[in-house]
């Protein structure tokens, strides 16, 4: 039952909470957050002393989101631009969540999330979402409609300075990504790309059908008691085979220092199954050939995807199986539902609502 509740990603967790009756909703990982390190990195060589420093300084933002957090998500739709559309009650949820570091290279940064519920004396972990930082990327893996995906080719003068996000669901697949500059005026440190699209928040993907995506812009600033995710999304629909945004929304995801919870339900499921998340991240990035497209055969949520891959990692934990038995098998589940034949958008959202 809680591998299927991972539909659920944060924006959702109020209904995973009253699917299992639980009474608190934790997260960790297996390691302990990072502490400031005195000794630098290794750097992209050939910087000049203030490049380095701006780089020095942009890790810093990114490593302090690393921790463990209370956190509150707010949505509000603003505005509509259909005649016949009406906004929407606005979305409150929240829970708690630890972000860890799980690699970092100097100029890439990978922070992993696990949640832990708790329903009376059982305690369940939950591997949650997962956000990959690199700095000037050859390459950017971009959501194009229709569970499709773009390795679009940056010019070496446009990504000079800038780092990617790139943001993961729970199995892995790609969601999103985005390149941008960290800003730190102003007492400030914050990151904010341009508008990228990015699919229909978990919070709607299975109770709406009449918008196949969300042009976003997501700024991440760091705050005195954590981080904030803000976001302007434009609700997308295709429309008489015209891009038309329906309604925009405001989102503000708050991220505030709290530790009060026993972690270790997570770092045991992390200490059992890290080896073989880390091969499944590896057989997803090679999908992420710069120039290239790929997709999943799946359409909207894709829960033949990542069932069997959570239940996979369950079963390492339990012994029920070996991590490279569970490796060989979860890279056939990948095969069986990834594609480079992505067709039009207009192809893809027509196969969406004829399998529906």
């Amino acid at each position: 039952m809680i591998v299927r509740l991972i539909a659920g990603c944060s924006n959702y967790l109020n209904h995973l909470i009253a699917a299992v009756g639980a009474a608190v909703v934790l997260s960790a990982c297996a390691t302990p957050a990072p502490a400031p390190s005195a000794t630098p990195v290794a750097s992209p060589s050939g910087m000049s002393p203030s490049e380095r420093a701006s780089f020095e300084l942009d890790r810093k933002a990114i490593m302090a989101m690393a921790g463990d957090y209370r956190v509150r998500f707010d949505f509000t739709e603003t505005v509509s631009f259909l005649k016949d559309y009406r906004v929407k009650e606005p979305s409150r949820s929240g829970g708690y969540e630890v972000v860890r570091v799980i690699e970092d290279r100097g100029d890439f940064i990978s922070l992993q999330h696990i949640l832990v519920v708790e329903a009376g004396e059982e305690k369940f972990p939950i591997k949650h979402w997962r956000q990959d930082w690199r700095y000037e990327p050859e390459s950017v893996l971009i959501f194009i409609g229709g569970n499709a995906w773009e390795n679009r080719v940056i010019p070496e003068a446009e990504r000079a300075g800038k780092w990617s996000q790139t943001v993961y669901q729970v199995e892995d697949s790609p969601r999103y990504g985005a390149l941008g500059a960290w800003d730190h005026s102003n007492g400030i440190s914050a990151w904010t790309p341009p508008a990228e699209l990015r699919p229909l928040p978990r919070r709607e993907a299975t109770t709406r059908d009449d918008y196949y995506g969300v042009l976003a812009m997501n700024r991440h600033a760091i705050t005195w008691d954590g981080w904030v995710h803000e976001q302007d999304n434009s609700k997308l629909a295709l429309i008489d085979g015209q891009q038309r945004v329906i309604a925009r929304e405001q989102g503000v995801n708050t991220y505030r220092h709290y530790a009060d919870f026993d972690e270790n339900v997570a770092l045991d499921y992390w200490n059992a199954t890290k080896d073989f998340w880390a091969a499944v991240r590896a057989e997803w990035t090679a999908f992420e050939t710069p120039g290239t497209t790929f997709g999943l055969t799946v359409k909207g949520e894709p829960e033949p995807i990542y069932t069997p891959l959570l239940e996979l990692a369950d079963k390492i934990q339990s012994g029920e199986t070996t991590t490279d038995a569970a490796v060989i098998e979860a890279k056939k589940v990948i095969a069986q539902f990834t594609t480079r034949d992505v067709g039009t958008l207009e192809q893809r959202l027509a196969k969406d609502v004829a399998e529906r």
